[in-house]
């Protein structure tokens, strides 16, 4: 979709007690781009990759000490919403935009050298985000065509993408559409499962497959939606049960109400959170310690992280993000406009 211009909570028993927003807060680093980002992939405490507008990739080696900028060859006209990385020197990435404009590029030499594995030739077309089960087996998602969503997939390391059987994608509603906001609308969850969040209709839905995007349903979610610029921008899951879906209204980021849902069951129901983030969230991420998770939820109006009790939210800062990436070994980056990078200088403790 057409998306915003460049400017966790589970169970109770489970959930993490966080400290105040004096010690969570993020540092920010040196990005040697003013490029706008969008995209964020964090393969560990030292590796992570980020990927934004003029055909923009970033890697650093060394945790953001010193982040290596580069443009894609042929690619500078490119808006990169989405990058997913598996190690220092493999990646994919994704560019949004009408047409053409939409592809995936694939290194695997750290950058170096890409390979155009994919280009979308239908002029209605306008990939949103990519997910991957493994460096092998992806997915990549875009806007309706012909009132159906469309989807295709790799199992090859993405030699080949092919396109899912649009009858089994149900119809899209009036205006809906998936946002390009943070890369992660879609997200490929366990083994086989696939989940992508829509907006700009009458209602912010949900679409699910179980078998790698060769057949899907869909449901309707409780996130506020009704213009085209109102939905679900983010989902994030802990695992194939607990996940949430996360937005708001970019046009008007300062409504804070029905922005966050959540599933306990892979995405069957979705349930209204009773607290909420303070304004529009383009982009969420799981942060996990020890046996518990919690929720950081990032946006033009700040980075929120959430509370534990199911209930309450902690306004940590007011700087502009995108998109947020942790890992499991409690390493965060988030990124924003003009090059902007940060580092996440936790770790929460239980």
């Amino acid at each position: 979709m057409r998306t915003p211009p460049a400017y966790c909570l589970t169970s109770a028993a489970a959930l993490i007690a966080l400290p105040s927003a004096s010690v969570a807060q993020w540092t920010p680093q040196t990005s040697n781009t003013a490029a706008d980002l969008r995209g964020v992939s964090v393969v560990n405490a030292r590796v992570v990759w980020a990927s934004g507008s003029q055909g923009t990739v970033l890697r650093t080696l060394d945790g953001g000490a010193t982040w290596r900028a580069d443009t894609v060859p042929g690619a500078a006209a490119l808006d990169f919403r989405d990058i997913k990385a598996f190690d220092a020197n493999t990646a994919y990435v994704l560019s949004a935009g009408p047409g053409p404009l939409s592809r995936i590029y694939k290194t695997v030499d750290g950058g170096a050298h890409w390979a155009l594995q994919f280009t979308n030739t239908d002029s209605a077309g306008f990939y949103d985000a990519m997910g991957f089960w493994d460096r092998n087996h992806g997915i990549a998602m875009s806007d309706p065509v012909g009132g159906r969503f469309v989807i295709v997939t790799t199992s090859d390391g993405g030699k080949r993408w092919k396109k899912s059987p649009s009858a089994s994608m149900p119809l899209a509603l009036a205006g809906e559409g998936a946002f390009a906001a943070s890369g992660t609308s879609l997200v490929a969850v366990g083994e086989r499962d696939a989940l992508f969040a829509t907006g700009g209709a009458k209602v912010s839905r949900v679409f699910r497959s179980r078998d790698r995007g060769r057949s899907w349903s869909v449901v309707e979610t409780p996130v506020a939606a009704g213009s085209a610029s109102r939905g679900i921008f983010s989902l994030a899951f802990a695992d194939t049960k607990v996940g949430y879906a996360i937005g708001g209204d970019y046009q008007k980021p300062e409504i804070d109400s029905a922005t966050v849902a959540i599933t306990k069951d892979g995405g069957s129901t979705w349930t209204l959170a009773a607290g909420r983030p303070h304004g529009y969230r383009s982009g969420a991420a799981i942060f996990f310690a020890g046996p518990g998770h919690a929720l950081v939820a990032v946006g033009i109006t700040g980075t929120d992280r959430s509370g534990g009790d199911l209930a309450s939210w902690t306004l940590l800062d007011r700087a502009e993000y995108n998109s947020v990436g942790f890992n499991k070994s409690q390493s965060g980056w988030a990124v924003g406009p003009h090059g902007r990078i940060a580092h996440w200088n936790g770790p929460l403790e239980r």
